[in-house]
């Protein structure tokens, strides 16, 4: 697929077949992707946990919030949670300022994903205190962003925006649509 079809079909995934299980290999060469993204004065303070086993990633989902829009849910159900989850996190003793490096590394590994043919989200509600205190994660590495990855198993709408609303919505069928501003409406011209 070219880049344009690739970006369109890399949404925010937040329903998955969690029986479709993610290896070690792909999650390492998602992870490969970000370390190659660019990085402010090339410091690289990104590190990277990943877990891919059901017991794993249910020790994770409830230090998660799912869809800022979608106020009454409260996430995917038991059958559709990630298969795998990746957590970006900032190494204090390299660097206390990330900038955007997160930013362009989660969108790189997501773009990989769909290139692998799964899905993702990139979740930044995260009860970043009482996840760090259940990984045991040290105190030199900031959780920035966890990006919940698996085979998406819903269907993303892309449409134009309407009377301003930019709040993405589900219709009655669970199709999950996102309204988008006009190419013409963001380029200006002074």
């Amino acid at each position: 697929m070219n880049l344009k079809e690739l970006i369109l079909k890399t949404r925010s995934y937040r329903r998955f077949d969690e029986s479709s299980k993610i290896d070690n290999q792909t999650i390492e060469s998602l992870v490969d992707l970000a370390r190659l993204s660019p990085s402010g004065a090339n410091k690289q303070p990104l590190k990277y946990l990943y877990y891919n086993t059901a017991k794993e990633c249910e020790r994770i989902f409830p230090f998660l919030a799912w869809a800022g829009y979608l106020p009454d849910w409260p996430g995917p159900e038991k059958g559709e949670r990630p298969s795998a989850y990746i957590i970006i996190l900032g190494d204090k003793s390299i660097s206390d300022i990330f900038g955007v490096d997160h930013g362009i590394a989660a969108h790189c590994i997501l773009l990989g994903a769909t290139d692998a043919g799964l899905g993702g989200c990139i979740i930044g509600s995260i009860k970043r205190d009482e996840l760090s205190n259940e990984l045991s994660i040290p105190d030199n590495f900031e959780i920035l962003l966890v990006l919940a990855l698996g085979k998406p198993v819903e269907n993303v709408i892309i449409e134009d925006i309407k009377n301003a609303d930019v709040k993405y919505y589900r219709d009655k069928s669970k199709n999950h649509h996102v309204p988008k501003r006009s190419l013409k409406e963001l380029i200006i011209k002074l």
